[in-house]
């Protein structure tokens, strides 16, 4: 007979995933010891890296990541991570330890209260009611991550993998499972005639339109349509060439500067995410009265929540190529002025630098096929002005807001995708949340480069405390040294001084960004910016 550990180590395989992302506890030990050469051990020093590693390589792959944590106090600190993992769409097979089921209802040290410890999180939770169930678990749970696009979650008791599993009873979940998508059919007529009767239309893209399909249908869709783009408020990732000349820019996330970039327009076509995303609450209405909205995403959470007219579940790449056959082609003289990166000069010698001198500075030099991870918040919408997304996951950042997803998310995808090189833009107060993953990505040869822009201070909690007209009782904390700490990890990195400093560092390192194996973190001093208009 075949043990549950033997078997579900098959599940793995047969899946196509041949790392395991843990910091590992005593209830996992008899899963995780002696693991076969086949199997990678990928191990970081938090649960909220282990997790942001794993989200980052799903994001790479397009294919679940496996995750191990260890009981409560492993998925409780993942909690704030996996939230991400949900938001950013990263399929993820999470196996949680618990403690042996033999003494379960006594209570016994390690013993977890979890099923709900991720609250709504997770697309799918269980923990299989005999431990001959746990193979079947664990390849179901491969399933509900790709179909629901999140963390999908097993508890397994320890003394369940090395129990054995009866051949007879088989495994109670399919082995493959096939996705012949959507036949639009008649939602591409109703989308199409929506856009044919428009006076003055406009696009909308978000995270999920963010794969080569999608892109290419959309940039054939928007072409005939003469339409603008812009791209959603706090989406994680771009879903439109963002050196387009039909590139408009990003929706503001209030409702005033967002009517007022929508006044004028009468339709409203939403892909990939949905209708409309916000930050900060403001009274009055989402969007001008006259608009008529329509939502098409796979996403079916993301229509039920959107403010709109028409809801289609499909496939964006497939609705869209679809209906940029059928609508009849506007006047090309129609088309919206390409948005360009601004000139922005260097400082003056003696001045500090502000975070543009740094974005600058790296528009002139990276490369067209970059990933550009984001986690700088009080600075997000330069970055977005001077940094363009030119290919399909250009950029990425965390879609759920909580900080510490940027630094490890970053190794991970270089980890999944080592043809492409990666660039991670943080704050300082943003890094510190994620920094042990500095050590994993030195351990496993993540070639990624850490940009870490420092102003010792929290300066987006700043400005909203200055907002409500309170003083901000957090203190500074300038004394931290970043490069310091990555040192400390194993990081290779290095304090900028100047900007002529960063200039001749990047001209040095970006050059070898596409075959480095050796990640390199570059520690920059930048003025704290007053303002914040997310």
């Amino acid at each position: 007979m075949t043990s549950v550990r033997e078997a579900t180590l098959d599940v793995l395989r047969q899946c196509g995933m041949h790392r395991i992302f843990a910091n590992p506890g005593s209830t996992e030990v008899a899963f995780l010891a002696d693991l076969p050469d086949d199997l990678e051990f990928v191990l970081a020093l938090h649960e909220g890296s282990v997790v942001g590693m794993a989200t980052g390589h799903a994001i790479a792959t397009g294919r679940p990541a496996f995750v191990n944590l260890h009981t409560t106090a492993g998925l409780g600190n993942a909690v704030g991570a996996l939230a991400t993992a949900r938001v950013n769409r990263a399929p993820l097979v999470v196996v949680v330890g618990q403690q042996d089921r033999r003494h379960l209802a006594l209570e016994p040290f390690l013993a977890g209260h979890l099923d709900g410890l991720a609250g709504p999180y997770p697309v799918w939770v269980n923990q299989p009611v005999l431990a001959q169930d746990v193979p079947a678990a664990v390849r179901r749970a491969w399933h509900e991550a790709v179909q629901h696009r999140g963390p999908a979650i097993v508890v397994v008791p320890m003394d369940d993998w090395s129990a054995l599993i009866d051949p007879a009873l088989g495994l109670a979940a399919p082995r493959t499972v096939r996705r012949a998508g959507w036949a639009p059919g008649p939602a591409v007529d109703e989308v199409t005639s929506l856009l044919d009767d428009a006076a003055n239309p406009v696009v909308v893209v978000g995270a999920g339109a963010d794969e080569d399909r999608t892109w290419d249908a959309l940039v054939s869709l928007v072409e005939r349509l003469g339409a603008p783009v812009w791209q959603e408020a706090f989406g994680a990732r771009a879903g439109f060439p963002q050196d387009h000349p039909h590139f408009a820019g990003h929706l503001p996330a209030g409702r005033s500067r967002l009517r007022s970039v929508l006044a004028g327009h009468d339709v409203a076509l939403v892909v990939g995410t949905g209708a409309f995303r916000q930050y900060p609450y403001e009274p009055g209405p989402l969007t001008p009265d006259a608009l008529t909205v329509a939502v098409v995403s796979a996403d079916p959470d993301e229509l039920h929540h959107s403010r709109a007219d028409l809801a289609v579940l499909a496939d964006p790449a497939t609705l869209c190529a679809a209906v940029a056959d059928r609508i009849t082609p506007r006047p090309a003289g129609e088309a919206v002025a390409a948005v360009r990166p601004e000139r922005v000069e260097p400082p003056a010698a003696g001045e500090p630098m502000r975070a543009r001198h740094v974005f600058a500075a790296l528009a002139e030099r990276l490369p067209r096929d970059v990933v550009l991870v984001e986690e700088t918040p009080s600075t997000r919408p330069e970055l977005h002005r001077l940094l363009p997304a030119r290919q399909p996951r250009g950029f990425v950042s965390a879609a759920m807001g909580g900080l510490g997803f940027g630094l490890p998310a970053a190794a991970g995808l270089r980890l999944g995708d080592p043809t492409r090189p990666v660039v991670a833009v943080l704050g300082d107060g943003s890094s510190l949340y994620g920094i042990q993953g500095l050590w994993s990505a030195a351990r496993y040869g993540c070639g990624a480069l850490f940009v870490v822009l420092s102003n010792g201070r929290y300066a987006v909690m700043d400005r909203l405390a200055d907002r409500v007209g309170g003083k901000a009782p957090w203190p500074a904390f300038e004394d931290v040294s970043v490069h310091g700490l990555a040192s400390a990890l194993g990081c290779p990195a290095r304090r900028v001084t100047d900007h002529p400093d960063l200039v001749a560092i990047l001209d040095e390192v970006v050059p070898t960004l596409a075959g480095r194996t050796e990640p390199l973190l570059l520690d920059v001093p930048v003025r704290t910016e007053q303002g914040f208009e997310p």
